[in-house]
């Protein structure tokens, strides 16, 4: 029998500039203790332990939470690309839901380095190599743009020829992020900016400009997941429960489609919702606060869509009339999203639930939605894997 899960706390470092940050070992320790203070457990009360980056060696996940203590426990090191921090959110969830633990804890950190996402080898075959080959066949390849950029700029070009949105609407989505960013001392960007200023920075990869682009960052979040017995016993408020969680990954569209949008995960996403929504017997309209996978103003157009929060090809005027940010229909991405708050890969799908617990307990302070009692969560990472989560306020 499946048990109820909670959030029991939850822990997020600033988010920092790469070569302006500490050690991940060090920024992994400080998530994983700012998470236990929170829960108000200690770390010997944690059973198991899954660790997500993308840029790091075997084990890495060791040596950040062995600085928070040695107690001997199973460590799972994980890397799914950009959805690595929930897929430990996933695994630590599953494991207290089946009963295998009753306390666990996902920690993820990244220590990047400057510049566009580059493959770590280059003697042996990628695992984005059929990706970029159908990428290749739909639209060519810009030898001198990111490749990141040139898939989900795709999806958008795509989107426009399909909708014949302007394309300055994508820049919206820059200029809503800052203004949330603005109110998250834990953002990277807090200034916000002006949509003649986002078209105006130089051009990416058409229609997307540098700051319709997430930044390379670098950081750490947590989060500890419990049973109701567990709680019970410590004294933890049962206010953050998981109501439902699914992972996609891809399907035979993502490659046969002609569709760049189903490429860089369209279809993952509508999957995964679809199923996450089934599971909890609500719909996309019951959904309080959103934060989804914004890597670029693109993806996030395009998400609205395959969560279900607009119907397909409404999303610019789900923009326009501002039903996307306080005062419209759901808020998304109150804390900047990985557009302002920063993306560090291993530690995004983590910022997020931090985000999202804090809505649902009322304490988000500047950024708080009012009246929140059900938050969605959208993690995506080519190549491919796509999180999503609904929690519920207890």
């Amino acid at each position: 029998m499946k048990r109820n899960v909670y959030v029991a706390g939850v822990g997020m470092i600033p988010f920092t500039k790469p070569g302006k940050s500490e050690p991940y070992t060090v920024m992994g320790a400080r998530a994983a203790e700012l998470a236990l203070k929170d829960a108000g457990v200690p770390y010997d009360s944690v059973q198991q332990a899954y660790v997500s980056y993308v840029y790091g060696d075997s084990t890495a996940g060791q040596a950040a939470i062995y600085g928070v203590g040695l107690s001997g426990i199973p460590v799972f090191n994980l890397n799914n690309n950009c959805s690595s921090g929930s897929s430990a959110l996933y695994l630590a969830r599953q494991a207290v839901e089946s009963g295998v633990a009753e306390c666990a804890i996902a920690l993820g950190f990244e220590q990047m380095v400057p510049g566009a996402l580059k493959g770590a080898y280059d003697d042996r075959p990628s695992p984005m190599a059929r990706f970029a080959e159908t990428m290749n066949q739909l639209q060519g390849t810009l030898p001198t743009a990111p490749r990141a950029a040139q898939f989900f700029g795709g999806a958008g070009r795509d989107y426009i020829k399909q909708y014949g949105i302007r394309p300055d609407t994508f820049g919206r989505i820059s200029v809503k992020a800052r203004q949330h960013a603005a109110r998250n001392p834990l953002a990277v960007f807090r200034d916000t900016v002006t949509l003649e200023e986002v078209m105006a920075s130089p051009a990416v990869f058409d229609p997307l400009t540098r700051l319709q682009c997430c930044p390379p960052t670098c950081g750490a979040a947590a989060t500890i997941v419990c049973s109701e017995e567990f709680a019970r016993k410590h004294g933890i408020a049962l206010k953050v429960r998981i109501a439902a969680q699914s992972m996609t990954t891809d399907t035979p569209s993502t490659f046969d489609s002609g569709d760049m949008r189903r490429v860089v995960g369209y279809d993952m996403t509508a999957a995964a919702a679809k199923q996450v929504y089934e599971a909890a017997g609500v719909g996309p309209e019951d959904v309080d606060v959103v934060e989804l996978h914004d890597c670029f103003t693109a993806n996030e157009l395009i998400t609205y869509e395959g969560l279900g929060l607009t119907p397909e090809g409404t999303a610019e005027k789900f923009i326009l009339d501002g039903d996307n940010t306080y005062g419209g229909k759901v808020v998304t991405n109150p804390s900047g999203g990985l557009l302002s708050k920063g993306h560090p890969l291993g530690a995004t799908g983590l910022a997020q639930c931090y985000e999202l617990t804090h809505q649902l307990r009322g304490t988000a302070d500047q950024r708080q939605v009012e009246g929140a009692r059900l938050a969605l969560q959208h993690n995506l990472g080519l190549g491919g894997a796509c999180v999503v989560t609904l929690y519920e306020r207890g």
